[in-house]
């Protein structure tokens, strides 16, 4: 049985405009963090690499998002990673984390300028203390989608990411990207971890100014 409503054009009425009071799960997220023990596990022709860095994530609220009845809060993030005293990108990332409060689901997006995109979802309490998402390579809903040569020589099958938050007010995300890479019979786990401490506050969206 479908969980949507058969209106699926009527807009929610009345719409609470301040965000960063309607997110959920994610409200501990909303600001500006850094991390500097960051530690990526990534695929070389002689074997795995272990690699450390340093991260810079901002995280600010977006007005509300309405697909006919469906309402999501959410917040739009950058991040920004380098290797330790080093000035050149090592990561870069955009995308969104949307709550929608009437089915208690997480959306992540991510988008790399590798020639790569993911959705990941998961249903999470509005006070979870950490959850998970994830993508399958696929889906027709929360997918990955690449561009040819990833596809062919590094294809990702599955991204999960793990949120935790901490009691100092800190979080942490443990992220494992499964890839089948060209040559090899077994699915390489690309691993990505790092504790993030907040350094900025979220600047309001732009309906709650």
């Amino acid at each position: 049985m479908s969980e949507f409503v058969k209106d699926i054009y009527t807009e929610p009425d009345p719409v609470d405009f301040h965000t960063l009071n309607n997110l959920g799960p994610l409200t501990r997220m909303a600001g500006v963090w850094a991390g500097a023990r960051g530690l990526d596990i990534n695929p070389k022709a002689e074997g795995p690499e272990k690699q450390a860095y340093v991260e810079r994530l901002e995280l600010h609220p977006i007005d509300p998002q309405t697909n006919g009845p469906q309402l999501l809060y959410g917040l739009r993030y950058h991040v920004h990673i380098v290797k330790p005293n080093q000035v050149e990108t090592y990561h870069d990332q955009v995308g969104y984390w949307l709550w929608e409060p009437a089915t208690g689901t997480v959306i992540h997006t991510l988008t790399i300028p590798r020639g790569q995109i993911a959705m990941a979802g998961g249903k999470v309490s509005p006070d979870a203390a950490e959850f998970e998402l994830v993508a399958t390579q696929g889906s027709d809903t929360y997918g990955i989608c690449s561009a040819p040569f990833l596809d062919q020589a590094f294809k990702t099958i599955e991204f999960r990411i793990k949120v935790s938050f901490k009691d100092d007010g800190s979080w942490s995300y443990d992220e494992d990207t499964v890839m089948m890479i060209q040559g090899q019979k077994e699915p390489f786990h690309h691993r990505d971890k790092n504790t993030l401490h907040k350094i900025g506050e979220p600047i309001p969206n732009p309906l709650a100014r």
